[in-house]
C-alpha cells in the first residue's frame, strides 16, 4: 500500500486538535507523561500536523526562544511509527525555520537520537531527565 504522507504548517482549532490529540495520545497515555508538562508554550509555537492517506499520523513543533530555535513534541502514532512519517516532519521543520535561523537545537529522547543524527544533529552535554524519560540536548551542525 502507498503511504501518502503529508506535512503541513498549522494554526486554525480543528488541526491545531488533532495535533494535541497526537501528543495527547503519545506523551501523556503512551509514555505517562505529567499532563501539567505537555502544554505548555502553544501560543508562541509553530505548529506541523503529519497525515498518511489523510489520516492525522504525527506532530512537532518549533519556537524561537532566547537560545536559538528549539525543535519540540515531535510524536508519531503507534500505527504510522515505521513509515517514514518521522522523517517527513523532521524535514519539514527544518525546512520550515527562518533562513537565518543559527542555533538550533532539540530536546531528544533518548531512543529517537539516532533519527535526528540522521539530519545532523549532534548530542551535547551529559543525558538528563525530563518528564520521566532520559533524554540529551541535541544541536544541529548540518547544513540546510
Amino acid at each position: 500500500m502507498n503511504n501518502d504522507i503529508r506535512v503541513t504548517k498549522v494554526s486554525n482549532p480543528a488541526d491545531l486538535e488533532k495535533v494535541f490529540a497526537i501528543r495527547r495520545e503519545v506523551f501523556v497515555v503512551e509514555q505517562n507523561c505529567p499532563p501539567e508538562l505537555e502544554w505548555e508554550n502553544e501560543d508562541v509555537s509553530i505548529h506541523f500536523l503529519a497525515t498518511v492517506n489523510g489520516e492525522p499520523a504525527g506532530a512537532a513543533r518549533w519556537r524561537k526562544t532566547d537560545n536559538g530555535y528549539k525543535l519540540e513534541r515531535f510524536a508519531v502514532l503507534k500505527q504510522f511509527r515505521g513509515k517514514g512519517v518521522a522523517q517527513a516532519v523532521v524535514q519539514t521543520v527544518l525546512d520550515d525555520l527562518p533562513a537565518d535561523a543559527g542555533y538550533i537545537y532539540l530536546n531528544a529522547q533518548v531512543q529517537a537520537m539516532g533519527l535526528y543524527g540522521k539530519f545532523g544533529f549532534v548530542a551535547e552535554g551529559p543525558e538528563f531527565e525530563e518528564a520521566g524519560i532520559q533524554h540529551y540536548k541535541m544541536v544541529f551542525k548540518g547544513s540546510r
